[in-house]
């Protein structure tokens, strides 16, 4: 364990780097971005690693996975961010331990995280996740881009829904990098659309000022068109190993 936690340690110490030299470059101050360490496919062991080393946000995608470790780290002092794709079948158990959904993209979604919020007293916290390779919203829906999220023109509509529901606070809007459609290749340029749709947001939102954008291969981009949150997985944690 202790060859596991000095390379933690350093590889962290190394996302720490580029994150200070991309705030410095674009003349941020190093506290405004909050590193998110994404801890998928790991085992709670790393976890309490991180945590001995200071980290305070995990991330992770996968309920199966996350809902165990989460009660095996019960008692350190993290905040839990789900990232992925949620099915409604899965809220209840998601409820129970995240602090924060980043991936809310749809008004059924609400509606479900709402109700067991209410349910379990608590309040979570939403980020609205954003597809910026998705069409504009058909009637009676946003169109998705192919890793979920809502398109740019449904934004407002969801975040007024998120922000009257019971038990839930509407904190800002995510987004994943596209793969295809006028963003692909071109991170910065998306993000930067992204803190142009947030600019919007906060507009009717004041409070929704969280930005999440960025990740391994591409969190100077993010940092540098303003995010607040930088979700890092393989840079801090090594290439992740293959899910049978």
């Amino acid at each position: 364990m202790t060859d596991r936690k000095d390379e933690l340690a350093a590889n962290l110490a190394k996302v720490e780097d580029r994150i200070a030299a991309a705030c410095a470059a674009a003349g941020r101050p190093r506290e405004e971005v909050t590193l998110i360490v994404v801890t998928k496919t790991y085992p709670a062991s790393d976890v309490r690693v991180l945590s001995e080393l200071g980290v305070r946000h995990v991330a992770e995608n996968r309920d199966q996975d996350a809902a165990p470790k989460a009660a095996a780290c019960s008692d350190l002092p993290l905040a839990w961010h789900f990232v992925g794709q949620l099915q409604t079948n899965k809220v209840r158990s998601v409820v129970g331990y995240a602090d924060l959904v980043q991936s809310v993209d749809r008004s059924k979604l609400v509606t479900a995280l709402s109700k067991e919020a209410v349910r379990q007293e608590r309040e979570l916290g939403c980020l609205i996740q954003v597809a910026l390779d998705a069409g504009e919203p058909a009637a009676g829906g946003g169109a998705r881009g192919e890793r979920g999220g809502v398109a740019p023109g449904g934004i407002e509509e969801l975040a007024d829904l998120v922000a009257k529901a019971p038990g839930l606070r509407l904190d800002g809007l995510m987004t994943v990098a596209p793969l295809t459609g006028e963003y692909a290749g071109r991170q910065q340029a998306a993000f930067e659309r992204l803190m142009d749709l947030s600019t919007d947001l906060r507009r009717a939102h004041p409070a929704a000022n969280m930005v999440s954008a960025g990740m391994s291969a591409d969190l100077e981009e993010a940092v540098a068109a303003g995010a607040t949150h930088v979700r890092v997985g393989t840079a801090v944690l090594g290439v992740r190993p293959r899910l049978g």
